[in-house]
């Protein structure tokens, strides 16, 4: 069985939807406890998807206690693997906190350098997600954005950038700036010859919002081949239509819904939940 929400608060989504509020927590110690079981979910989630390519990739979520540190995943150790116990605790300048972070003290350079320049750039953005997934890569090469081809499409209509560069490894600061510049106030960034980032207000959402991105990815490649082999166009969706669409499903709120069933499924396939145990 699901575990039920947690608060009995409902909000409005769109015109006609209503869905469970998101959690709240007075205890910062319990905030914090819960964004990292949550962001070690989110990466096992990301492992199941096949969604990590060998040392690469990270998804990284503020702090709540310290607002200039973020939690990240140990360089090395497969997405599969990661538990709480596990992640860094690093500083914007890139330095790893000893007395928060877990035993494997190798930090990805450009993990630092392109998440600590999102979320200085960002501090709405709580959770920042990138990582070399297939289709993502691949469409990532045409150097275009994505077209409102399907409802689901529709969740990044004028949400999402395109950067047009690519300078190799991102190992000096000035790349991850130029990347936070390019995906500005959006929700999500094709990044051209690399992949996707997506920096959202929930690990929920970011961990929703990158999967579908991925897929969307994927259809709009699939679309194109196949008009092209009829001699048509793609039908795009209504710019007006697809605006409204955006609204019921592309939103930060709507990101959360849609992200809550993958955990669910995790913590169904694991038998494991979040218990807050306080320090005595």
């Amino acid at each position: 069985m699901a575990a039920p929400f947690k608060d009995a608060n409902k909000l409005n989504v769109g015109k006609n939807f209503i869905i469970p509020a998101p959690p709240t927590f007075a205890d910062p110690l319990e905030h914090r406890a819960f964004l990292k079981f949550r962001l070690a979910q989110a990466y096992r989630i990301f492992g199941k998807y096949g969604f990590d390519e060998g040392v690469a990739g990270h998804i990284t979520v503020l702090d709540p206690i310290r607002p200039d540190c973020y939690w990240v995943n140990p360089w090395g150790i497969h997405f599969k693997l990661i538990q709480p116990e596990d992640l860094l605790l690093v500083d914007h300048r890139g330095k790893i906190q000893e007395n928060e972070s877990g035993p494997s003290r190798f930090l990805n350079r450009a993990a630092y350098m392109i998440h600590s320049a999102v979320h200085e750039a960002r501090p709405d953005a709580i959770c920042a997600a990138h990582s070399h997934t297939t289709y993502a890569k691949a469409f990532s090469a045409l150097g275009v954005p994505l077209d409102p081809l399907t409802q689901d499409s529709c969740a990044f209509y004028e949400d999402h950038t395109l950067y047009s560069q690519f300078r190799g490894i991102v190992d000096e600061r000035e790349e991850g700036l130029a990347i936070a510049n390019a995906l500005g106030s959006k929700k999500a960034v094709i990044l051209q010859n690399h992949g996707i980032l997506v920096a959202t207000k929930s690990i929920e959402s970011a961990v929703f919002f990158f999967i579908s991105l991925e897929r969307c990815c994927k259809v709009q490649m699939v679309v194109e081949q196949a008009a092209a082999a009829r001699g048509l166009k793609p039908r795009l969706i209504d710019p007006v239509d697809a605006a409204s669409t955006w609204e019921a499903i592309g939103s930060e709120v709507g990101g959360w819904f849609n992200g809550i069933p993958e955990f669910q499924l995790l913590e169904h396939e694991e038998g494991k939940r979040f218990e807050y145990v306080p320090a005595p």
